[in-house]
């Protein structure tokens, strides 16, 4: 972490979190070691609910998506949409003409993580919210908070309890966005590992949700 970033932290966070992020990020150049700062939401804040007019959401089909796949911009690829597609995860977006603007996608089933050999489980009352992106000519126009709360109100009314998702713990801009949205914690959850070798810990408050993170067949037992 550079100087003047320090700065800005402690400035925005305070010195004691600071410090605890720059021991995580400089043990990460060594082994992976990440805690996850599991998060639900249950209920709709209405103030996250209209979107500047510029913008059209709703959740996108495949023919869509298959549109923005494999140009950079987006940050999808066809081999993604295959896998997500497949095991029926659902996208929601806004689009502004010819532009993907923004989306979030939502799964009902055990998630591939970015970490090799590791998926998410949980609660099947509940929906997981993964891979959110908004593109640099759209953001600060609330797009994420306002997608996921229209996503939210058609999933309670599908019957789900609510959404589940997880924000890495050091990553306090997106929690403190999180948290204004009307997300709580549920439970923490420690991933270490060295070249696939994992050792995983989940607090008490994850069992409530059955929210876990576990090993695929390429995920080796450490312990």
């Amino acid at each position: 972490m550079k100087l003047e970033s320090v700065k800005s932290s402690v400035k925005s966070v305070g010195l004691p979190k600071t410090l605890a992020d720059v021991g995580l990020r400089m043990a990460n150049r060594a082994v992976l070691l990440k805690v996850l700062k599991g998060i639900r939401i249950e209920t709709v804040d209405t103030r996250f609910l209209e979107p500047e007019q510029t913008y059209v959401g709703g959740f996108l089909d495949e023919a869509t998506l298959r549109k923005f796949a494999n140009d950079p911009r987006w940050e999808l690829s066809h081999a993604f949409l295959d896998e997500a597609l497949a095991k029926g995860d659902e996208c929601y977006g806004f689009l502004a003409g010819n532009d993907l603007a923004a989306y979030g996608w939502y799964s009902n089933k055990p998630t591939t993580l970015d970490f090799k050999g590791l998926r998410l489980q949980f609660n099947d009352n509940y929906i997981y919210m993964y891979k959110g992106f908004t593109a640099p000519d759209h953001r600060g126009q609330r797009l994420h908070a306002i997608g996921m709360t229209r996503a939210l109100e058609a999933y309670l009314h599908r019957g789900y309890r609510g959404i589940v998702s997880y924000v890495e713990w050091n990553n306090f801009a997106s929690l403190k966005s999180c948290y204004r949205m009307g997300y709580r914690d549920l439970g923490n959850v420690l991933i270490a590992g060295v070249r696939g070798h994992y050792i995983l810990r989940h607090d008490a408050g994850c069992e409530a949700y059955a929210f876990r993170v576990e090993r695929t067949s390429n995920g080796h037992r450490t312990a």
